[in-house]
């Protein structure tokens, strides 16, 4: 079973996004899981590329806590985000944020390499985002 600590650390990242309202996208960079506020602050960093566009650099920072036998992933700002168990079999999560909705569904079977996809619908966004993480 996972907990928060095997977070902990460096991981790379590949990512890519399949935009239906505007252009695709591919991503790599790192992700840093550090100790913080009782915690783990997620730190997202890397070259993000827009089809047609140019490269660009692309962060962001999620907390991430243990509550219970779930994980809690909050903004930075300490606004809730969603929260998962990592025990399940197939780890799930929503977050409404109104107009449009977030899904995201884990795997954490091939650990220590996981992916996250996140499905996104909504009149303002809608896209597939496929991140695998590895050591």
């Amino acid at each position: 079973m996972l907990h928060l600590a095997d977070f902990a650390g460096v991981w790379r990242f590949e990512r890519a996004i399949e935009n239906a309202v505007g252009p695709d996208a591919d991503m790599q960079g790192t992700a840093r899981f550090t100790d913080h506020a009782g915690g783990l602050m997620m730190h997202e960093s890397g070259e993000m590329r827009l089809a047609g566009q140019g490269a660009f650099l692309a962060e962001r920072r999620y907390l991430w806590r243990a509550a219970g036998g779930h994980i809690a992933v909050f903004f930075d700002d300490g606004r809730p985000f969603h929260d998962f168990d990592p025990a399940a079999e197939t780890p799930q999560a929503e977050h409404p944020c109104a107009p449009d909705h977030y899904r995201v569904a884990y795997d954490f079977g091939g650990w220590p390499e996981w992916r996250a996809v996140w499905q996104v619908t909504g009149p303002r966004k809608s896209y597939v985002m496929r991140s695998r993480f590895f050591r």
